[in-house]
């Protein structure tokens, strides 16, 4: 990345100068340190073997077909985002979320900027405003630590101003943790021999985030939350109710799988992270309900996740843009989709598939 440079993400409006790693120092934090096992990485699972239960990493998987018309909207937002209403009190901000950002540094920075959450230089520039990430910052991507690094550092500047900026975990965090914890150990699968490092090799795992990773990074990856509610908005990284595995109350879901990785037992993590990545609980017949089985249990009157790719949502087939500009083969994205009654909202605008990386403003309208 060239210091100074300048970048415009796809359908992102103004370019801005793209903050170089120089920009992303990160602040001491004062957390607990995490237990260290096992540091070696091996071979990646035989030629045809593949572990039950994570997401591929391929970018033409097959076409997703819908159960009836007229049960998903995409969500069309404004070019120029409307102003921010300040808190006359001087409490909370308006809200954001940020969909799956898969190590697509530079998307993100520019989609930051588009919403006025930071300035020029890359620094939070939103006041009192609160911005939550849904999860998945690395995998698939250039540039996985270099997001993670952001998303630290941002917390600490919005803090600073009244605001905050936090984030869940998704299951390409228990891997990448899983990964450098585990390597080749076998874990009990359900379907064979299986191992983190081969599942992260699977899912876009890039060396150069390994290189890069650093106990303050596992330290942050390992204390997120696995669920939040914020304005009535019950917000998490997938689309699965296997969450209702983990406890009855939001707090009792942090706090089990906090747990779990503490405890440091390769099978236990492994098995969050498989349940983690589930996925299509809210599509389709049965959605709906699928929707209110997690509201009746953790509040909310609307669920906001990540983790599906909206292209797979609406049955389109993400092929990355060609080099001569003709995206017509792509898939398109101009916002969130709101469906299963309109109870839930899909985040994941498929940036590795050359779609869109997402961050809006709830709630949404229109």
């Amino acid at each position: 990345m060239v210091e100074g440079s300048m970048t415009q993400g796809a359908g992102q409006g103004p370019a801005v100068r793209t903050a170089t790693l120089r920009d992303f120092r990160v602040p001491p934090y004062a957390q607990a340190p995490i237990p260290a096992d096992a540091n070696t990485y091996g071979n990646a699972y035989g030629e045809g073997e593949e572990p039950e239960g994570y997401t591929p990493t391929q970018r033409d998987l097959p076409v997703i077909s819908r159960g009836g018309p007229g049960d998903t909207v995409q969500v069309s937002l404004p070019t120029e985002p409307e102003p921010r209403p300040e808190a006359a009190d001087g409490g909370l901000g308006p809200l954001f979320v940020v969909g799956d950002v898969h190590g697509y540094l530079d998307e993100l920075i520019a989609a930051l900027a588009e919403q006025n959450l930071i300035d020029a230089e890359g620094h939070w520039a939103a006041g009192n405003a609160r911005l939550w990430f849904l999860g998945d910052f690395t995998d698939r991507g250039p540039d996985g630590i270099g997001v993670i690094d952001l998303v630290m550092r941002l917390s600490a500047e919005a803090a600073a101003a009244g605001g905050y900026c936090k984030a869940l975990m998704g299951n390409h965090e228990l891997l990448l943790i899983g990964a450098k914890r585990f390597g080749d150990t076998p874990v009990n699968s359900g379907a064979g021999t299986a191992t983190f490092q081969a599942a992260w090799l699977l899912n876009g795992g890039q060396k150069a985030d390994m290189d890069r990773l650093q106990d303050v990074h596992l330290q942050w990856m390992s204390r997120l939350d696995a669920v939040a509610l914020e304005d009535a908005h019950l917000l998490t990284h997938s689309d699965t109710t296997a969450y209702l595995d983990y406890g009855s109350t939001i707090e009792d879901v942090n706090d089990t799988v906090h747990a779990i990785l503490t405890r440091n037992d390769a099978d236990e993590c492994w098995d969050v992270f498989r349940k983690f990545t589930k996925r299509f609980a809210f599509r389709d017949e049965g959605g709906a309900q699928a929707v209110r089985e997690l509201l009746n249990a953790y509040g909310g009157e609307r669920i906001v996740h990540g983790h599906s790719p909206i292209p797979y949502l609406l049955g389109q087939v993400g092929n990355e843009s060609s080099d001569d500009g003709d995206d017509s083969s792509g898939p398109v994205v101009e916002g969130p989709h709101v469906y299963a009654d309109g109870l839930a909202i899909a985040m994941d605008g498929g940036v590795t598939m050359a779609g869109k990386l997402l961050v809006v403003q709830l709630p949404l309208h229109g």
